[in-house]
């Protein structure tokens, strides 16, 4: 535990299990929110090939969890942290520029 709390610059096991609690919540609303906004865009199991639908709902969950980390990040009150890990995946994915506008725009 204390390699983890080292590594991702966490003060107290409360932080950690806040942080899972974070990662838990962000993981099961983007899965189960990416259904309703296929539907909006008339993207239904019923009505699309499961070849289509099902990678069109996992390339789909990818943002959705992105906004959601960061958003509940700040409701969980880990905003700096969510946001450090964001960036970090950011640029990892070679979208790093994402993070640096975000930056520019709303510095504190």
């Amino acid at each position: 535990m204390n390699n983890f709390k080292k590594r991702w610059n966490i003060t107290s096991n409360w932080q950690v299990f806040i942080i899972l609690i974070v990662f838990a919540i962000t993981g099961s609303s983007s899965a189960y929110l990416s259904k309703p906004v296929l539907s909006l865009f008339g993207i239904a199991k019923e009505n699309v090939s499961g070849w289509i639908y099902y990678p069109l709902y996992i390339i789909l969950i990818f943002p959705i969890y992105q906004v959601l980390l960061v958003f509940f990040g700040f409701v969980f009150r880990q905003f700096d942290f969510f946001w450090a890990f964001e960036k970090k995946m950011l640029r990892s994915l070679k979208l790093g520029w994402i993070g640096d506008f975000f930056d520019s725009k709303f510095k504190k």
